[in-house]
């Protein structure tokens, strides 16, 4: 998850400020194919983990976080680019989502 989500991050803050639509593009595209990698391997976890009896409500409830924040985050959105600065949502939802897979680097017990 870390090594994928930082990539994926970095590449969205720096297509932010890109000048040319090539470029723009080259590292939405790396981004698009690092930001889901971790998805079928947390899932497939979560279903060898669970009793079968289990799975439908831990599917559930690993799928619904992430579509009730894919709802909300087009009105953020478009919100931040009625400011100055075109690339703020973008900017802002890497920095988000790396703050929130940094602290996957520390571990408490050392």
């Amino acid at each position: 998850m870390v090594f994928t989500h930082i990539p994926s991050s970095i590449c969205l803050i720096l297509a932010a400020f890109l000048p040319n639509l090539a470029g723009v593009l080259t590292l939405l595209l790396i981004r698009a194919a690092l930001s889901q990698m971790d998805v079928p391997t947390r899932t497939s976890y979560v279903m060898a983990v669970v009793t079968p009896a289990e799975r439908p409500a831990a599917a559930s409830v690993t799928a619904v976080p992430r579509s009730l924040a894919s709802a909300v985050s087009p009105t953020l959105a478009g919100a931040l680019l009625s400011m100055a600065f075109s690339g703020l949502p973008s900017s802002s939802a890497a920095v988000s989502r790396s703050s929130t897979t940094f602290p996957c680097f520390y571990r408490s017990d050392i």
